[in-house]
């Protein structure tokens, strides 16, 4: 009896060793790829517009604000061991509106542009590897550079005026400055099985970029130059679908 007691112990051990090393282990070498939604809420400033060509002077009061805006997100994340892992996270590039405010806010809605920001994160998991709840940290970088950029009608005439000449003979573009930015990362992921999952993160980016204006004749001669600088600083929340290999 008392050896079938020491088997039975035994056997209930290695039972519990095999499930503990286990059906929800994150180990070195496990790649998790995830699919969500990415919600992003810009904190912005800015500064008034300002003409900087032909003579240099200041749209005093001038401003602008950028909408919130949401799309589809794609992350890839390698583990290094069971606690770091190194990730990789793209959006469909979201559609961002900039509406005037200050003395721009009778002008409505002053542009459009699309953000590309490919972003690399390191990340610390807490807990174990066989925890099925785990959350995290993360640390990274982001490069964003700015695509279909558009202005108004309403904008066009509205610096048309400024310049004392008629929409109808000038056109304006704009340009956003590229730029790096640091990637601030906190989250939780939660396990249901051997391949699928959760995860919910929230990130800071302390993001700036600068629009310049350039205002041509009908003919393609410049007009006048002007810019303003953008502080965007969003808060991006992402919660995905994970499945793990």
């Amino acid at each position: 009896m008392k050896k079938l007691k020491t088997t039975a112990s035994l056997a209930l051990a290695a039972l519990g060793v095999l499930a503990s090393g286990s059906a929800l282990a994150q180990n070195a070498g496990d790649w998790v790829v995830g699919t969500g939604w990415f919600h992003l809420s810009p904190q912005d400033s800015s500064k008034p517009l300002t003409v900087t060509a032909p003579v240099h002077s200041v749209l005093a009061g001038s401003g602008a604000s950028v909408t919130d805006s949401d799309t589809l997100g794609l992350n890839v994340a390698y583990f290094i061991d069971s606690h770091w892992a190194v990730e990789g996270v793209l959006g469909v590039p979201p559609k961002f509106k900039l509406n005037g405010s200050g003395t721009l806010a009778r002008v409505g809605e002053l542009g459009q542009a699309r953000q590309w920001s490919p972003t690399v994160l390191a990340k610390y998991y807490f807990n174990e590897g066989n925890d099925a709840f785990r959350p995290f940290v993360g640390l990274g970088a982001t490069y964003v550079w700015y695509s279909d950029v558009k202005l108004t009608s309403n904008l066009q005439g509205a610096l048309a005026s400024q310049f004392h000449t008629s929409p109808y003979s000038v056109n304006t573009t704009a340009k956003l400055d590229s730029s790096f930015a640091p990637v601030l990362n906190a989250g939780v992921a939660y396990q249901f099985d051997k391949h699928w999952g959760v995860s919910f993160s929230v990130s800071y980016i302390p993001l700036k970029t600068k629009a310049k204006l350039t205002t041509t004749s009908i003919t393609g001669l410049p007009v006048a130059r002007s810019e303003s600088s953008l502080k965007l600083n969003p808060i991006v929340t992402y919660l995905a679908a994970t499945y793990r290999f």
